[in-house]
């Protein structure tokens, strides 16, 4: 089982977030919140790993993670 890597591990961040930014281009509310939900289920089944699925759920949901990767 994969431990979750919650440390820096991007390259080209700015290309990212700008790619993420243009994900949400053009949509209402609910097709943004849609397209959100789609590309998480797409990496969470590249992830693959339920624990370290499970691990980044609970950070995510975590208020100390607020901000932080």
């Amino acid at each position: 089982m994969a431990q979750l890597n919650t440390k820096p591990n991007l390259t080209c961040h700015d290309d990212i977030y700008e790619a993420l930014i243009r994900l949400h281009d053009g949509l209402s509310d609910a097709e943004s919140l849609a397209a959100w939900s789609r590309l998480t289920l797409l990496l969470i089944n590249h992830i693959g790993d339920r624990e370290a699925i499970d691990e980044a759920i609970a950070l995510a949901r975590s208020p100390e993670r607020k901000g932080k990767v």
